[in-house]
């Protein structure tokens, strides 16, 4: 099983954080790929974080799973905090695999 994975900032604004998750299935739908399933974790101000998903996934079975950054720049979210938490949960995981796309705003269309 594989799943793909939107990792975006989170809002104290529980609306934008499910604009996100809708827009999400729209993402990967028009990505090159194939997902058994689409989540989306948060890092800050809203749940679920990329830890909980990441885990929830491999305790289901899914032996891969695909990050998409969604962000625009590469600021320190993009470059430290998004790889620091994959590597925590990697740690704990290390028969599966988790592969990160250029985030959103590094893409061509």
């Amino acid at each position: 099983m594989k799943n793909s994975l939107i990792v975006a900032h989170g809002s104290r604004r529980e609306q934008s954080n499910i604009e996100i998750q809708l827009l999400a299935e729209k993402v990967v739908a028009e990505m090159p790929f194939f997902f058994d399933d689409i989540r989306v974790a948060f890092l800050e101000f809203a749940s679920p974080s990329i830890s909980d998903v990441v885990n929830r996934c491999f305790t289901q079975g899914v032996k891969e799973i695909v990050v998409l950054p969604y962000f625009l720049s590469a600021g320190n979210h993009v470059v430290k905090d998004i790889p620091h938490e994959i590597n925590k949960v990697m740690n704990i995981w290390p028969d599966r695999r988790i592969t990160t796309l250029p985030y959103i705003g590094a893409m061509r269309a």
